[in-house]
């Protein structure tokens, strides 16, 4: 997940973020150095206790301060209405219950907040979307739970949030069946 051509694409989507920012999914750290310059601050949750001490290196080697948590989306400790943005990197797809962690990314966002996200998922390719639907329960096992068939746009559309914008390309690169990825802007609905 550290090679150049994924970092320019957390780059692009993090230029989006400002505010209060809430990082799901935060893993080794690998973010931290592709937000912009002007954020000072973040928290972080993610379940994996055994990434801390990565992220704790990445934490270091940065400028941005970081109130790291260890726990669940699904669940989490922070206030209603208390970020303006929440950023999710290639996280949707490994959360165990996605849409009890839509439900908590939308209490724990702003009123007029919004949810910036690049995700792999389902692919527009139909022989692709065969292989991810068919090699999905395999690739869970090996990967921390990752699904490929999720389709990112439909589980945010479906679970309370409005698409601001949603571009939809295959990185390559990657392998074709988690190579298919969504980026964009979501606001929860009125």
């Amino acid at each position: 997940m550290s090679k150049p051509f994924l970092t320019e694409q957390r780059r692009k989507t993090l230029a989006l973020a400002q505010g209060n920012i809430l990082e799901i999914g935060f893993g080794t750290g690998l973010n931290l150095s592709a937000y912009p310059k002007n954020i000072e601050m973040i928290t972080t949750i993610d379940i994996h206790a055994g990434m801390n001490p990565l992220a704790q290196k990445q934490m270091q080697r940065s400028t941005i301060r970081v109130n790291h948590h260890v726990g669940s989306v699904e669940d989490m400790p922070f206030d209603d209405n208390s970020f303006d943005t929440v950023v999710s990197t290639w996280t949707l797809c490994s959360i165990e219950d996605v849409k009890q962690a839509l439900i908590e990314i939308k209490r724990v966002l702003k009123q007029n907040g919004k949810l910036i996200f690049i995700e792999h998922g389902l692919s527009k390719n139909l022989k692709i979307k065969q292989w991810q639907t068919f090699l999905s329960p395999f690739w869970q096992k090996i990967s921390l739970g990752c699904h490929l068939e999720r389709n990112i746009r439909e589980l945010l559309e479906q679970n309370g949030f409005d698409i601001v914008e949603c571009e939809e390309f295959d990185v390559s690169g990657t392998l074709k069946i988690i190579g298919h990825t969504y980026r964009g802007v979501a606001v929860p609905k009125k």
